[in-house]
C-alpha cells in the first residue's frame, strides 16, 4: 500500500499558500459599491509602519537578503542590519533606516528618507525624493527629477 498523505497535503495547501502570497495584490482604485478600503500587510517585523493623516497601504517583505518595503504615507523605522539591500517603493513615506545597507533602490514621490550607512549604492527613481545617508560612500544614480541626495549627519 502506497501512503499519500504527504502528497494530498501538498495539493490541498498549493491554493491556500497562493491566496496569502495573493492577498496583498488586490487593487483598491475602484473598489465595489463606492467604498473604501484599506490593506496593510505586514510579513515580516523588519518594518511596522506607522501611518500618520491619511489611511495608507503597506507591504513589507524580506526576500533572501533584501527587505522590501512598499508604502504610501507612513513613517516608520525599518531595519538593515548589517549588510542587507532595502529596496523602497511608495510616495510621501518618511523613512528612518537603521544598520549598515548594502545597497538601496528607492522609487516613488516625495519620500523623506534618512539612512545611517549605504555602502555600494543608490538608486533613485521617481520624483522629488529627498535621500540622506549619514556615513558610506556609495556610488549614487538619480534617474529621476527633483530628487535630493546628500551625506547629511
Amino acid at each position: 500500500m502506497i501512503d499519500r498523505s504527504p502528497r494530498l497535503s501538498a495539493i490541498v495547501l498549493a491554493p491556500a499558500i497562493a491566496a496569502v502570497a495573493l492577498a496583498g495584490c488586490s487593487s483598491t482604485a475602484n473598489p465595489p459599491g463606492g467604498t473604501t478600503t484599506t490593506t496593510t500587510t505586514t510579513t515580516t517585523s523588519a518594518a511596522a509602519a506607522s501611518t500618520t493623516g491619511s489611511p495608507s497601504t503597506t507591504a513589507s517583505v524580506e526576500i533572501g537578503n533584501t527587505l522590501n518595503y512598499g508604502s504610501m504615507g507612513t513613517t516608520t523605522t525599518l531595519d538593515c542590519a548589517t549588510g542587507k539591500s532595502v529596496n523602497v517603493a511608495g510616495s510621501d513615506n518618511t523613512l528612518t533606516i537603521t544598520g549598515t545597507c548594502a545597497t538601496a533602490s528607492i522609487g516613488g514621490t516625495n519620500n523623506k528618507i534618512t539612512f545611517d550607512k549605504v555602502e555600494t549604492r543608490i538608486t533613485v527613481l521617481g520624483l522629488n525624493n529627498t535621500i540622506t545617508y549619514k556615513d558610506g560612500d556609495p556610488k549614487v544614480d538619480n534617474l529621476g527629477s527633483g530628487n535630493t541626495i546628500n551625506k547629511g549627519s
